[in-house]
């Protein structure tokens, strides 16, 4: 066999020994991987380690604790009695009240939140001069406190003292009890959530105007489109995915809707008024636990509150996915 006969098989051989693994060289890799990346291991399993304990097991102990007839004071003396908290749950006409006071509130604040939020953004998008400025001025009412907030826009929809319903007498309109009607408290407690959070929102939508290509507004203006126009079909597509965002975020929050209602009643109860017209599912769980001390029934309401979450955001998701095929 000659030399140049011997090249091809060697070099043959050197590839075949190349692609073949070695015995217990995968396990070496592994372990040698695992010891490169134990500082990033490191550095997330605190996360993990606080997920668990102040989420993860709280979370699953509630759905163990919804199953049991138990008092605020002997949580794990409860007697086990399966489905029947959720079952008198969905008996009972308190949840039926609370579950209808958050959905009408939830729209009266959600709806108009986020139309002024995508107006303002708008605005907001132009060169104005002081952007800066009215950016940051929008965000205060989301950094204010709550209990501050809600304290004092109680005293404007005071009925008595008010400055609203001194606003209503003076062009010659009656005053309005608000804490004491159905239509008047949820509107109340509804502008309260509006005023919150439209800045907070119109700052995300304005995030989301600026990632959009001007070359979308530069083609539609040479169409003959005006601002209006470009507007309705440039803009709004093109913010579907954060108004979807928007949506699911602000239904969450109006399902755990509390401090606000809590704090808008002169007497800060959880009964939302003197015939409930203004509790919400949060102010339920929190009577039922903190105030009657039924702590396996205030689980379960929390528990209904989550399904209902995961039943909303279901429901977009689907619109969303359907609008989408449709649009293909």
């Amino acid at each position: 066999m000659t030399i140049a006969s011997q090249a091809p098989a060697e070099l043959h051989g050197a590839s075949a020994a190349s692609t073949t693994t070695a015995p217990g060289s995968a396990p070496r890799r592994r372990r040698k991987s695992l010891t490169e990346n134990r500082w990033g291991y490191a550095y997330v399993a605190p996360f993990f380690l606080v997920f668990a304990a102040f989420s993860l097991y709280p979370f699953m102990y509630t759905a163990w604790v919804s199953l049991h007839r138990t008092s605020l004071s002997n949580i794990d003396g409860g007697t086990w009695v399966g489905l029947d908290n959720y079952r008198n749950l969905l008996q009972s006409e308190f949840f039926w009240n609370a579950l209808r006071n958050t959905f009408t509130i939830g729209i009266l604040a959600t709806v108009p939140q986020l139309c002024m939020a995508i107006g303002l953004a708008h605005l907001l998008n132009y060169k104005l001069r002081g952007r800066t400025f009215f950016r940051t001025v929008m965000l205060m009412p989301y950094a204010t406190s709550i209990a501050a907030a809600t304290l004092v826009f109680s005293q404007l929809f005071g009925r008595d003292y008010g400055l609203i319903n001194t606003m209503l007498e003076a062009v010659g309109l009656e005053r309005i009890d608000w804490q004491s009607g159905t239509v008047s408290s949820q509107v109340a407690i509804a502008v309260i959530v509006t005023w919150r959070w439209t800045g907070y929102n119109a700052l995300i939508y304005l995030a989301a105007m600026q990632a959009i290509p001007g070359e979308l507004y530069e083609a539609a203006e040479i169409d003959g489109a005006n601002k209006w126009k470009q507007f309705l079909h440039v803009t709004v597509p093109s913010l579907r995915p954060t108004i979807l965002f928007t949506v699911v975020v602000s239904t969450i929050g109006a399902v755990q809707l509390f401090g606000e209602p809590l704090l808008f009643g002169a007497t800060n109860s959880t009964s939302g008024g003197s015939s409930g017209q203004y509790q919400t599912l949060g102010l339920l769980m929190y009577q039922q636990g903190w105030s009657n001390f039924h702590i396996g029934q205030a689980a379960t309401t929390a528990w209904m509150m989550f399904m209902i979450i995961l039943l909303i955001v279901g429901i977009n998701a689907a619109i969303s996915r359907l609008r989408n095929r449709a649009e293909r």
